[in-house]
């Protein structure tokens, strides 16, 4: 990740905007008791920091692979699922870090 890019994600007084979310009630019971235990100051906080570690990952992944972009690109384009190509993204993944 560029370093402006990086710095702008540090900043506390971001812009933020609101959304609405659906998730099952066992895991907003599970995040608000493990929130705590990490430091967070509640439940949503914590969600973000999940958000930002998985989002920074996939962006270094494909920005160091554009031609993985591409392909992604292009199988959504011939209506293949979403969860289809995250799994196959991440066997790809794991299979690269084993070898």
């Amino acid at each position: 990740m560029k370093i402006s890019k990086l710095k702008r994600r540090l900043q506390k007084d971001r812009t933020m905007t609101t959304i609405s979310l659906r998730i099952p009630e066992d895991i907003i019971d599970d995040l608000k008791d493990i929130a705590p235990r990490l430091g967070f100051s509640g439940y949503q906080p914590l969600i973000r920091a999940y958000i930002g570690q998985g989002l920074r990952a996939d962006v270094e992944r494909f920005n160091d692979n554009p031609k993985l972009s591409n392909l992604v690109k292009s199988l959504r384009r011939l209506g293949v699922k979403d969860e289809i190509i995250a799994s196959a993204v991440a066997e790809a993944k794991d299979s690269a870090e084993a070898a």
